[in-house]
């Protein structure tokens, strides 16, 4: 359950297959409109479908701390309806044309989508053009999608078992970074903002300057870039200079501990370390590292605590894909009887081997293995090729990166593997939380 929940949360990588199985490419056209907006054309003809998609660079890590959530709750405003669509009447629209309709926000981005049958694309662009131009931004649904988003808190984080593991982790790892928040935010800076807050942030951020838009599946080409000029091309550049933090978290040099306390019946331990920013080459060691310690029955850690010793029920570590830099979480649920400072210690014990000794040419081919196996069939959709585009654009501005992602894991050495090990996984780089049950 906990595994499935970070990476429901967390997971994001880039790669493909499907119809470019021949050459392992990706292959893409882009362009700019006058406005701003950043346009991705991938076509594959292999069925009858479509994806519509805009990213918007905008996560809580744009928010004001004194109004954190609301890139989410935007996720949740931009389907309440447009001036040109009723209240309740957007996702109708996809779903009579036979197709679904989805959102998820990020500390980074926030990403909306279609998913369509192939003759629908005019209907998809419509509503992408109607959220980025003419989203109704007022009180009525406001209010309403602040009851949404506060009980979607209590159910996901506050009353749920391991809920708060995220808020409390990035709360401790974090003194100046706004992933010190996560993108749920507090709910009294929901409950209490006003209108005009709300307005002032679609202003800023849902522009087509700070979008891109991205489709990918069975399309004319110039057919579609007939639609995009119809529907976008009027949609005017942002006026507001758009928010981009620069704030630098310390490095850190000594350990933070703390014990957590909630209504969880099995105690757990979390180890966080701070790690680079996606894309840099340190970022993917440090996730083959990841991968070698808890991916799978036969990695270090399951192999070790949970079988051999018999020290944990569960054993998760996983690094957090951020734009910034960010973490790799490491959680263990103890076995019954089993004290918290044993398994600490032991998970301990492992990140040292992995510092001291090189992984055997075994393990490491078998990571390589594992990984091309993981980047090629988690992006077998046109779904996921098209979110994986936008990000790739968003976070770099370089679609390319989609063809070059397997390449940078595979510059990955032994010796890396070690070296991050070394220099980030570390007593005074991490913080180390004591999850407990609440005693009555």
């Amino acid at each position: 359950m906990i595994r499935k929940l970070f990476l429901s949360l967390l997971f994001v990588s880039i790669f493909t297959i499907g119809s470019f199985a021949q050459t392992g490419k990706i292959e893409f056209e882009e362009y700019d409109l006058d406005n701003g907006l950043h346009v991705i054309l991938q076509q594959d003809h292999t069925t009858p479908n479509i994806v519509v998609s805009v990213m918007y660079h905008v996560g809580s890590k744009n928010e004001n701390p004194e109004l954190t959530g609301f890139a989410h709750f935007f996720e949740h405003l931009m389907f309440e309806g447009t001036e040109n669509i009723p209240r309740f009447q957007y996702d109708k629209y996809v779903s009579r044309a036979g197709g679904s309709l989805n959102a998820n926000t990020s500390s980074d981005r926030t990403y909306y989508y279609e998913l369509l049958p192939s003759n629908q694309l005019a209907l998809g662009l419509w509503l992408e053009s109607e959220r980025m131009m003419h989203a109704k931004v007022e009180e009525i649904g406001i209010e309403t999608q602040k009851g949404v988003v506060i009980q979607e808190k209590k159910q996901s984080y506050d009353n749920k078992p391991y809920g708060q593991i995220l808020p409390e982790t990035m709360a401790h790892a974090y003194t100046d970074h706004p992933y010190k928040w996560i993108p749920i935010g507090d709910e009294e800076h929901i409950r209490n903002a006003k209108t005009e807050d709300f307005v002032n942030f679609y202003k800023e951020f849902y522009v087509p300057n700070n979008a891109v838009l991205t489709i990918c599946g069975d399309f004319k080409t110039e057919e579609a870039k007939k639609l995009i000029g119809d529907y976008f091309t009027a949609i005017p550049k942002g006026t507001k200079e758009i928010y981009r933090p620069n704030i630098v978290e310390p490095i850190k040099t000594a350990e933070v501990r703390d014990t957590v306390y909630d209504n969880i019946q099995l105690p757990a331990v979390i180890q966080a370390y701070h790690i680079p920013a996606m894309g840099t080459q340190d970022y993917y060691a440090a996730s083959m590292l990841a991968t070698l310690m808890s991916d799978g029955k036969s990695s270090r850690m399951n192999k070790s605590l949970v079988e051999e010793k018999q020290l944990a029920l569960q054993m998760i570590a996983m690094p957090m894909p951020n734009e910034d830099p960010g973490l790799t979480l490491a959680f263990g649920i103890p076995n019954m009887g089993v004290d918290l400072k044993v398994l600490e210690d032991e998970m301990n014990k492992e990140f040292v081997r992995v510092q001291e000794e090189l992984i055997s040419d075994k393990e490491y081919q078998k990571l390589r293995n594992k990984i091309e196996n993981e980047l090629v069939s988690s992006n077998s959709t046109i779904a996921r090729r098209a979110e994986n585009l936008s990000t790739a654009y968003t976070y770099y501005k370089d679609t390319q990166r989609v063809n070059q992602e397997l390449d940078k894991f595979f510059t990955v050495t032994r010796e890396d593997i070690r070296e991050v090990a070394k220099k980030y996984f570390t007593p005074e780089n991490r913080v180390v939380l004591y999850y407990m049950p609440k005693t009555k």
